[in-house]
C-alpha cells in the first residue's frame, strides 16, 4: 500500500510518502494529486493485483481487442486479454517492455495483474466480447487508463533528441515493431510523453527455437520508427542504459512474469523459459552495438 501525508507550508506542499512491499503509486514513478503530476521514487519492484468488476467499453484497435474496465480499487484500466490473438506471450512482452521502460526512467502507466472472474462475461450481450472474456478467465494484464490523453502526432508534437534516442534505443533493444508513424503507441498526457503497448516486442518467443541467434541480431525495422529522425544521441543513451540494465535488474523484471504464463506446449518447463527471457535480454545488452549501429545507419539512409 501507499501512505501519503500532505501538509501545506506557505505556498509549498510537502509529501511524505511511505512505501510498503505491496505496491506503489497509481502511475508508477508519477503521482497525480489535484490534477498535478508529481514524480516520486519507486523503492520496490512490485506489481499490484486487482479484480475486474465492470466492463466499460472495447477499444477496437489492433487485433487484441483491449478494453477499458473498472477494478475493485475504483480505477479504470486498459485490459489486455490472455484470450486474445497472441495469448499470454503478448502479455509477457507488455510486462517486460513496460517495466524495462520504467526502469530506464521513461513514463509508462502503472501495470497491474487483473483477474477476470469466470462469471464476469455471462451478462455481456456481445458474443465476440463474451467469448473473449470466457477465454480470458483468470490472470490478465492491465495498464492504468490515462483519461484525457491524446495520441502523439509527430507533425504537431516534438520531442528532444535525448528522449527520442532513449525510446528508439528501448524499442531496438526490445525488437518492438509497433512504434511507427502509422501507429505511434505514444500518448501525450499532462503535457508529457507516455509509452504504451509493448505487446509486439520480443517476437523471438513466437518461434522460440532460435532465440540465441535472434538475441544477437540488429533491429532492421528501426527504419520505420516514428522518432528515428530525432534520435541523434544514441551512443550517449547506449552507455547510460547499459549501466542501468544490470543482470540483477533484468532478473528482477523477468521474475515478475507469472509462472503459469511461462508454460506452453512447445516449451513446458517454466523455469527454463524464464531463463531464456533473461539470457535473451542480457545478450542484447552485451551486444547493444549491433542494434545501436543499425539505428544510426537507418538515420543516414535517405527516405
Amino acid at each position: 500500500m501507499l501512505s501519503i501525508a500532505i501538509s501545506g507550508v506557505g505556498s509549498h506542499v510537502v509529501l511524505l510518502i511511505l512505501f510498503s512491499n505491496f505496491g506503489g503509486p497509481p502511475f508508477g514513478q508519477n503521482l497525480l494529486i489535484k490534477n498535478k503530476l508529481i514524480s516520486v521514487p519507486i523503492m520496490t519492484q512490485q506489481i499490484r493485483h486487482v479484480n475486474v468488476t465492470r466492463y466499460v467499453t472495447p477499444l477496437r484497435e489492433g487485433g487484441s481487442l483491449p478494453a477499458i474496465v473498472e477494478a475493485d480499487d475504483d480505477f479504470l484500466y486498459v485490459l489486455k486479454f490472455r484470450g486474445a490473438g497472441q495469448g499470454v506471450k503478448a502479455l509477457i512482452a507488455e510486462l517486460i517492455g513496460g517495466e524495462i521502460a520504467r526502469a530506464l526512467g521513461l513514463r509508462v502507466p502503472e501495470i497491474v495483474f487483473a483477474n477476470v472472474d469466470p462469471a464476469f462475461g455471462r451478462t455481456e450481450p456481445d458474443e465476440e466480447i463474451q467469448d473473449l472474456l470466457k477465454f480470458s478467465e483468470g490472470l490478465n494484464l492491465a495498464l492504468h487508463y490515462l483519461s484525457g490523453a491524446i495520441n502523439f502526432d509527430p507533425v504537431v508534437n516534438r520531442v528532444d533528441s535525448f528522449l527520442a534516442s532513449k525510446i528508439v534505443w528501448l524499442d531496438s533493444f526490445l525488437m518492438n515493431v509497433d512504434r511507427t508513424v502509422r501507429n505511434t503507441n505514444l500518448l501525450m498526457w499532462q503535457k508529457e510523453l507516455w509509452l504504451i503497448d509493448h505487446g509486439a516486442s520480443l517476437y523471438f518467443h513466437h518461434a522460440w527455437s532460435n532465440w540465441e541467434e535472434q538475441s544477437l541480431k540488429p533491429f532492421v525495422q528501426v527504419k520505420d520508427h516514428v522518432l528515428l529522425p530525432w534520435a541523434s544521441t544514441l551512443d550517449e543513451v547506449d552507455e547510460t542504459f547499459r549501466s542501468i540494465l544490470t543482470k540483477e535488474k533484468i532478473m528482477s523484471i523477468v521474475g515478475l512474469i507469472p509462472t503459469q504464463w511461462l508454460v506452453n506446449e512447445s516449451a513446458p518447463d517454466a523455469n527454463e523459459n524464464r531463463k531464456v527471457y533473461e539470457q535473451f535480454l542480457l545478450n542484447r545488452i552485451h551486444h547493444s552495438e549491433n542494434f545501436t549501429k543499425e539505428a544510426q545507419h537507418a538515420r543516414q539512409v535517405p527516405v
